[in-house]
């Protein structure tokens, strides 16, 4: 048993990007068990709803760069929920979504102290709108966190950057775009691209990325459902083919969880209506489970 609480905090923003049906994220997740499955490993368990998102045929405008007002006050509303989760001794969950919503979870949790992230993703979502090919906010967060992009979500909750690069850890990259690669080179963040992960195994490099992060007390750890493999994620928007295992992903949430350091997370990018059977919901589930604390033996 343990005394933790843990607060689940939908945010289903599809704002962030063109594909339709990534706002239903955050029932699927939930349809699919995971506040049984959260509490049988002992947590207290708090679902705050959903923040409000408006309605995308609600608003003017046809691309999600015209929507970037909303997309500021949405992530506004998850820093606002993600601080006061934190000074309430919640652990924050937030179920998206489209990865946008990072923003403003991130922002949140390191408004009193700096947290290491892990980010995992088969995207680097370190454009800015300088360099993205699509102008798709979700592809801008990374970049967002760290003072480059639009000033509404660089400022978003408080002015500036939220991380330095050494804060940020990225693994499962496959895809990424030439702007956002040539950044990313000089940014100081650590990337574990696939082909590393071949190369080492999930272990070592999901160990070392914790050692890059010891200069952090606390983790906050961003899963994009799209970092797994399609075969064993369909329900996700923007595939792409050669990604994590099943097991190399539980994998990773296991020794996360073993480092005693988790204090937030955002599980986003599922979309049912691209889905088989709520498969990837219920993985998701499965992979949250991992994360706090659930083992074979």
């Amino acid at each position: 048993m343990t005394d933790k609480s843990i607060r689940i905090i939908g945010v289903p923003i599809d704002l962030g990007q063109d594909q339709r049906g990534v706002d239903m994220g955050p029932s699927a997740i939930r349809y699919a068990g995971l506040s049984a499955r959260l509490k049988a490993l002992g947590y207290k368990l708090h679902d705050a709803g959903n923040l409000y998102v408006p309605v995308r045929d609600a608003l003017f405008g046809t691309g999600s760069g015209n929507f970037l007002p909303s997309i500021q006050k949405v992530c506004q509303s998850a820093y606002d929920a993600a601080r006061q989760a934190v000074i309430d001794g919640d652990i924050p969950l937030f179920l998206g979504g489209d990865h946008s919503l990072a923003i403003g979870t991130i922002g949140g949790v390191t408004h009193r102290e700096p947290v290491g992230v892990i980010w995992v993703d088969a995207h680097g979502d370190a454009n800015s709108p300088k360099t993205s090919p699509s102008g798709n906010v979700h592809g801008m967060p990374v970049a967002a966190l760290l003072g480059e992009g639009f000033p509404e979500l660089i400022n978003v909750g408080r002015p500036g950057a939220k991380l330095e690069g050494r804060d940020i850890v990225m693994i499962g990259i496959r895809d990424l775009d030439a702007g956002e690669r040539d950044w990313l080179r000089q940014s100081g963040i650590r990337v574990y691209t696939m082909r590393e992960l071949d190369e080492r195994g999930m272990s070592a490099v999901i160990r070392e990325a914790l050692q890059c992060l010891e200069h952090r007390k606390r983790i906050h750890l961003s899963l994009d459902m799209d970092s797994l493999d399609p075969n064993a994620a369909p329900g996700v928007g923007t595939p792409s083919q050669g990604g994590l295992s099943y097991r190399e992903a539980q994998l990773l949430m296991e020794i996360v969880a073993d480092s005693g350091k988790l204090v937030s997370a955002d599980i986003v990018e599922i979309n049912p209506i691209l889905d088989h059977e709520n498969r990837t919901a219920r993985i998701a589930v499965q992979l949250a489970a991992s994360l706090f604390g659930k083992s074979i033996l």
